[in-house]
């Protein structure tokens, strides 16, 4: 029997002890051993929680005692989660973790401490979707070239009513938190670092490389008007926001942000809080990784499979898949370098010589535009919407500052960057 001690029994730890009873008989099947939770740490005892376990408010409890075998960390938070897990790995037991923002900012300095001790994770990106063992082990024989994925249901859910149905940012941010799919705060979902934590740690196990969140670009979807949604519409683009990292040469770009990306691409079709990963390797081409990205037995159903893991093979290899060696002399892309096109919103005066010095403004920064449209506003004012050619990221920015500081354009200009 493996003993089980889980730290955070709240919506995913209660889902964790009721999988792990309900479908007893096929878990054991699997992992050739039971798996057995024996005891939660909770911070509030006098909550009432669904589960069939001894419940301590110390965590000691379970990382001193001898007979627990893994411990499953389910406190979110960073600092504070990373001493209970190092000490639990340097007491000898194995650790199945759910919390992408520990690992984003920790998760080499975990698998230094962890050695040979299990360390799995497959529950902190993408909720139910086996992605971790996708690149750790079934595309191991692949240099990945690309990975994009649609890792936050919150954003994906509100951008897909707001470009079905028409209904506008602030109204289908309140209807997402009536649901639950958003906190009273959203700002840790749609402002992007949820993905960004994710893809993070989906970088490190195709490319080995150490980045903070600090250290790429993040940005959200609440800059989204409907003048956005009509061009996506018309152009028969789909709006995301897409967590991306690929590699060019000896660099990696790594960045999350709103995309419109064309309708024909496979994860433009994954609707509502879904989430899906399409990952590019050398060998095998596109694969599309599609489910649940979030709730209480999705996530419990990953954390559940790192425990059948465990039980299967003991000891852990290492729990990126490799050491940061795996592809020597890697760096980040410097985000002013990124390269792609981007689509451009800008409220003019509704008159004549406007567009000329719009273009002349672009053409000075190397930008060339690809598309247009312009759409009449109110008080004579029209809003121009266009898309670019590939340009940098700097030439962007600088034309924007110029258009912005420019007598033409009436506004801060918006900005949303191409996929394609």
């Amino acid at each position: 029997m493996l003993k089980i001690g889980i730290i955070g029994v709240g919506t995913v730890g209660q889902s964790v002890c009721q999988i792990l009873e309900e479908n007893k008989d096929i878990i054991t099947a699997r992992a050739g051993v039971e798996i057995k939770p024996m005891i939660g740490a909770v911070n509030n005892l006098s909550k009432k929680r669904d589960v069939n376990i001894k419940l301590t408010d110390n965590i000691d409890d379970i990382l001193e005692d001898k007979d627990i075998d893994i411990v499953v960390e389910l406190m979110g938070g960073i600092e504070e989660p990373y001493k209970v897990v190092k000490k639990a790995l340097k007491n000898g037991k194995a650790v199945v973790t759910a919390n992408k923002a520990l690992l984003a900012y920790h998760r080499y300095e975990l698998q230094d401490i962890a050695g040979d001790t299990a360390f799995e994770f497959e529950a902190a990106v993408a909720g139910g979707i086996p992605i971790i063992t996708a690149l750790r082990e079934g595309l191991g024989a692949n240099h990945i070239q690309s990975i994009k994925g649609i890792i936050n249901g919150t954003c994906n859910y509100m951008l897909d009513k707001m470009i079905k149905e028409g209904i506008e940012y602030d109204i289908i941010l309140k209807e997402a938190q009536d649901l639950g799919y958003a906190e009273a705060d959203p700002t840790f979902d749609v402002g992007g670092f949820d993905a960004a934590h994710k893809l993070l740690i989906l970088a490190s196990l195709a490319y080995g490389i150490d980045a903070k969140p600090e250290d790429i670009l993040i940005e959200g979807i609440d800059n989204i008007q409907k003048e956005d949604i009509e061009f996506a519409k018309e152009f028969n683009y789909s709006l995301k926001l897409l967590g991306i990292t690929k590699k060019i040469g000896d660099k990696v770009e790594l960045r999350v942000h709103t995309v419109l990306i064309p309708n024909s691409e496979m994860i433009a079709k994954i609707d509502g809080v879904m989430n899906g990963v399409s990952v590019v390797g050398d060998k095998v081409g596109e694969t599309l990784y599609y489910g649940a990205g979030a709730g209480g037995d999705a996530t419990a159903s990953a954390v559940i499979a790192n425990l059948i893991d465990i039980a299967r093979k003991g000891k852990g290899s290492p729990m990126l898949g490799f050491t940061k060696s795996l592809e020597d002399g890697l760096s980040l892309v410097d985000i002013d370098d990124i390269e792609t096109k981007y689509y451009l919103r800008l409220e003019v005066d509704d008159k004549s010589g406007v567009l000329a010095k719009i273009a002349q403004t672009l053409g000075d920064n190397n930008i060339s535009i690809k598309t247009m449209l312009q759409k009449s506003a109110s008080n004579n004012k029209a809003n121009i919407l266009l898309s670019t050619h590939t340009c940098k990221e700097k030439n962007i920015k600088d034309a924007i500052k110029d258009l912005e500081n420019s007598k033409v354009v009436l506004s801060k200009p918006a900005m949303i960057r191409i996929e394609e």
